[in-house]
């Protein structure tokens, strides 16, 4: 029998996560290494963090130009993942308006720069860059905003009693509670999809649990943590919970029309970076707002 009768190979069976939808032991070893490495640059030398921040903006861009080329849009790496980190520390050095001020400047530098490439596709590629530069660097550029509210002194030592620190571990606090609350409640009692078309496993029971959960951690955190009223701590738990949501359908909106599953497989057990992004970038900024006038 010649190589060419013979049988092919059977496939290799796709490993079953059940309801989960996830290979949990690596995605819970990820998060607490991710949460580790996060707690100790913000207790031990907080602007280590904004290094964290920085790599996480250039590591989602690279992720957003790889899932984008599969529609043929081709976004200009370099000039974003350089703006975006400037954006990022002149946002914790400098401010809001900073902020605005290098935002403005890193979208026009990106319009330029895609002059070079001629007038083919100038449209589409200048306004997927603009639309990448928003989502990710600007967004991402407010967890730099909230932990400049305690200053920008680069000494070294714990310093939990600073209140950027305070804002940011409650903003990551209450963002991984809407998605553990979420995920906890749509595995055990999701039984109406919220949005089937786009996110399938995403329930109306999985929201009722993110928003238990968010609004629980955020009285407490408002009022223990952050000697806040109890009714910001509501407040800020409703606006976790439907910001994060909304976080989450938009992104699975952009992977389905992209064609792809995850943005990458840079962490296991959760797949790309953004795949983890996508509710901490939606909840930042009305997270901010409400911590900068009405706790601080």
């Amino acid at each position: 029998m010649t190589t060419s009768d013979s049988p092919a190979a059977p496939e290799a069976p796709k490993k079953d996560h059940g309801r989960a939808g996830r290979d949990l032991p690596a995605a819970v070893g990820s998060a607490v290494a991710l949460v580790g490495a996060i707690l100790v640059s913000l207790l031990l030398w907080k602007t280590a963090f904004m290094g964290i921040v920085a790599i996480a903006v250039v590591v989602a861009v690279w992720e957003l130009h790889k899932g984008l080329a599969a529609k043929d849009i081709d976004i200009p790496e370099q000039p974003l993942m350089a703006g975006g980190v400037v954006m990022v520390v002149v946002a914790y050095v400098w401010g809001a308006p900073a902020l605005v001020t290098a935002t403005a400047v890193t979208a026009l530098v990106i319009m330029l720069w895609l002059l070079r490439r001629g007038v083919a596709g100038y449209v589409k590629n200048a306004t997927a860059s603009v639309f990448t530069l928003v989502y990710v660097p600007f967004l991402a550029s407010f967890v730099a905003l909230l932990l400049g509210e305690g200053g920008t002194n680069p000494s070294v030592g714990f310093d939990v009693d600073d209140p950027g620190v305070r804002g940011v571990i409650t903003f990551i606090a209450i963002t991984v509670a809407s998605d553990t609350g979420g995920y906890v409640a749509g595995v055990l009692f999701g039984k109406h999809p919220m949005a089937p078309v786009i996110s399938p496993k995403k329930s109306w029971e999985g929201f009722a649990g993110s928003m238990v959960a968010t609004i629980a951690v955020g009285v407490w955190l408002v009022t223990s943590f952050l000697g806040g009223d109890w009714w910001v701590g509501v407040i800020l738990g409703v606006i976790a919970a439907v910001m994060a949501t909304l976080g989450d359908l938009c992104e699975s909106v952009i992977k389905r029309d992209l064609g792809i599953k995850d943005m990458s497989q840079v962490i296991p057990g959760h797949g790309g970076l953004m795949d983890r992004l996508d509710s901490l970038l939606a909840t930042i900024a009305p997270i901010w707002l409400v911590l900068y006038y009405l706790v601080y």
